[in-house]
């Protein structure tokens, strides 16, 4: 057997499991002569792609796993595997390493894996004019051949069978292999039509990706100014409310102020009723002291005009006239007097009037914020 550094890959696999018809041997002859270097010629089939450690080995007839080789040789990769001369490919054997008896073998093609993958027919090796020599033999040598014959044509009519069943087996493969070749083509044309699908389920869900990115940043942002804006407004709120407390507050003193106005102003409204009483009453005391002085006037002329009159009824009368007179002056100070309490009461009044408009006002606009539709009932202050 040859020497090697590697052994080949083998397997354990039976004769039943390999497959023949993807490696076809070309050329093989019945018998080779011995002491001399022989050529394996071989082609491969369409749909078979070799690998850096397929083999071709030499089997002896009726082996069972690739285990059982004589010797082998690593195959050379084509470079093109598309061009037609790499389907034609061959091995050389030196005569070294070849078998030296003269039963059956035969080359088989095997792939790194250890299978099978192409057998040929089987050949000898003997020399060329073996036939013509004449062989004496005995009787028990006869039937030892005739017992090999037997074994030989039985061999010969199993490797017939098994040749017909590779045959059959083979072509069964190409129609498989065939519609094999077409699942494959639809299953690339779907897969192609499918990754191109996935493409753009893939971009279209990158660009949803990248839009829900923004979004969320968007959002984000917004929650974020949202937060400060709920904190302004509730900060804001805390103040209305402080605000409004005030404000309710102030209207409550506003109220009290102007029902403490209200007040002042009937006592005002009745102390101004009773200065004009008195006034009209000063009047008619003013009236009366000048008709009384009109009066006197006329007595004093008549009682000037008789001279014969008594000196101390002219004196008397001076002096009634002179306490008329006094009294008329007393009155019109007193009258004067009360005509500027009666102007002072009337700028109180005016004032009053303007400090209510102001509270109406001021709580008219500090009703309106706080919804409050309710508005003060009027004053009526009937002022002479």
């Amino acid at each position: 057997m040859e020497e090697t550094v590697e052994d080949p890959p083998t397997s354990a696999v039976l004769l039943d499991h390999c497959h023949f018809s993807q490696v076809i041997f070309n050329s093989v002859e019945k018998f080779y002569i011995p002491g001399g270097d022989i050529t394996c010629y071989y082609t491969l089939t369409q749909h078979f792609i070799p690998r850096r450690k397929d083999w071709i080995g030499i089997f002896r007839v009726g082996w069972k796993t690739t285990r059982e080789y004589y010797t082998f040789m690593w195959v050379t990769l084509p470079a093109d595997l598309n061009s037609e001369s790499a389907k034609q490919q061959e091995v050389q054997f030196k005569a070294y390493y070849l078998p030296k008896d003269d039963e059956y073998y035969q080359f088989c093609y095997v792939d790194q894996d250890g299978a099978v993958r192409g057998a040929s027919i089987p050949f000898q090796f003997r020399p060329e004019n073996e036939e013509d020599i004449l062989v004496v033999t005995t009787q028990g040598e006869v039937e030892e051949i005739e017992q090999h014959n037997k074994e030989l044509c039985k061999e010969n009519r199993e490797l017939k069978d098994s040749c017909v069943s590779l045959q059959k087996q083979n072509s069964d493969m190409q129609a498989t292999l065939q519609k094999k070749q077409e699942e494959l083509e639809t299953l690339k044309s779907i897969n192609k039509k499918l990754e191109q699908t996935m493409k753009e389920q893939k971009d279209c869900w990158e660009t949803e990706l990248l839009q829900l990115k923004e979004q969320n940043q968007k959002m984000s942002s917004e929650n974020e100014k949202m937060g400060v804006r709920v904190d302004q407004l509730q900060a804001q709120l805390s103040n209305q409310g402080k605000e409004m407390e005030k404000l309710v507050q102030g209207v409550q003193d506003k109220t009290e102020q102007l029902e403490h106005l209200k007040e002042e102003n009937g006592q005002l409204f009745c102390s101004l009723t009773e200065q004009r009483e008195h006034q009209k009453k000063l009047e008619q005391t003013v009236e009366e002291m000048k008709q009384k002085e009109t009066t006197a006037a006329k007595k004093q002329q008549e009682l000037m005009e008789p001279r014969n009159k008594k000196t101390a009824v002219e004196e008397l009368l001076v002096q009634e006239v002179e306490h008329l007179k006094a009294k008329v002056e007393a009155g019109k100070a007193c009258f004067l007097e009360k005509y500027k309490e009666c102007q002072r009461l009337h700028k109180q009044i005016r004032q009053l009037r303007a400090a209510t408009r102001e509270v109406k006002q001021d709580q008219k606009s500090q009703q309106e914020p706080m919804g409050m539709g309710s508005q003060e009932p009027p004053v009526s202050t009937v002022i002479g």
